[in-house]
């Protein structure tokens, strides 16, 4: 036996020699004697899994770890480990339901002719290695999420930036990385000006920043390590003659 995925339903699947099921799927040749394909129960297929208890691993500033008592789809008890911006169980996106942004990614231009865009070449210790990211960084309480992008350029690189207003389909927040984080982000776009400093800088944060041309770019990408959404934001650099026609202002 077997299990069959066609447009998008999941089907049972099983040898037989003498009995075809009428409930097949109208528009697919099955031969008769041979499968037998059937809808899964409307039940079945509204199983889902279940969140039964939180609990806070960790007392930590920035990041902590949650420890999630569930059942999966078949009903089996499961142990499974989130890592959140949530100070409480109760500020969870489990609980919230909302995508209110943990933090704000900044993809900006520099330069008369517009022509660099500016990047951040990051020491992270889960690599224990240089990256190269957007500028970006968390929302403050009380802070939108383009006066988070104002700010975090700043402090980051020491540049002002001046945020674009595209529809907010471009902008609001999406998640990181759902497998281990409800951490999710909002973008902004814009133009950086005036000179690169270091002053604002914590002593944890250990990062130069970098101004590339589309060849920089282009090596960045075939060489370097890049975070997933700087790579994008990249290719955009790197192939449109417009970066920012896709916003569609």
């Amino acid at each position: 036996m077997c299990f069959l995925k066609l447009r998008g339903i999941l089907f049972f699947v099983s040898r037989e020699t003498n009995k075809h099921e009428t409930d097949a799927v109208s528009d697919i040749d099955f031969n008769p004697g041979i499968l037998k394909v059937r809808v899964l129960s409307r039940e079945r297929r509204q199983k889902m899994s279940k969140i039964q208890k939180i609990n806070k691993q960790t007392e930590n500033r920035f990041l902590n770890l949650y420890d999630l008592e569930a059942k999966d789809r078949m009903g089996g008890d499961i142990h499974y480990y989130v890592s959140s911006r949530a100070k409480t169980p109760n500020d969870l996106k489990i609980n919230t339901r909302n995508e209110k942004p943990d933090g704000v990614i900044i993809y900006s231009l520099y330069g008369e002719k517009k022509d660099r865009v500016v990047l951040v070449r990051q020491y992270r210790y889960p690599l224990d290695d240089y990256v190269y990211e957007l500028p970006s960084g968390l929302v403050d309480q009380g802070e939108d999420y383009r006066q988070a992008g104002i700010r975090e350029m700043k402090e980051e690189t020491g540049l002002d930036f001046s945020p674009l207003t595209p529809d907010t389909l471009y902008e609001r927040p999406f998640f990181t990385s759902v497998g281990m984080t409800d951490e999710c982000c909002a973008t902004v776009y814009g133009y950086a000006s005036g000179q690169i400093s270091r002053e604002g800088l914590e002593d944890t944060e250990d990062l130069e920043v970098v101004l590339a041309d589309r060849e920089e770019v282009r090596r960045i990408l075939k060489e370097e390590r890049v975070a997933i959404m700087c790579a994008y934001m990249l290719m955009h650099f790197l192939k449109e003659e417009e970066p920012f026609g896709f916003l569609q202002l």
